[in-house]
């Protein structure tokens, strides 16, 4: 748990730092909105699917142990795996909302 918490804040810290060139004089030309924009669509896609990968490791997990026992909550079990991968799409959703203004 300790790395997955390290990996965040890796990946925290270094789109700190890549949006400070934003402070500095632009040339002519060059447009900030449009990285920015691309920026915030990659995190938004990156970050949900990350999250719920590993959500759906845990729920998967589980979902098989309780699966092994008792083979009639199967479909209980698929509903908690739709409501995992719901938060990737959602993420997919986010992402063309931002690339679209």
């Amino acid at each position: 748990m300790k790395t997955i918490v390290l990996l965040l804040l890796a990946a925290a810290a270094i789109s700190i730092l890549g949006s400070t060139g934003v402070a500095f004089a632009q040339e002519e030309g060059a447009s900030s909105d449009s990285s920015m924009k691309l920026l915030g669509a990659g995190l938004a896609f990156g970050l949900a699917a990350g999250g719920a990968g590993i959500g759906l490791g845990q729920v998967g997990a589980a979902g098989l142990a309780v699966i092994s026992e008792n083979p009639a909550l199967q479909s209980k079990v698929f509903i908690f795996v739709g409501m995992v991968e719901s938060i990737a799409i959602y993420g997919i959703v986010m992402m063309f909302i931002i690339l679209g203004q």
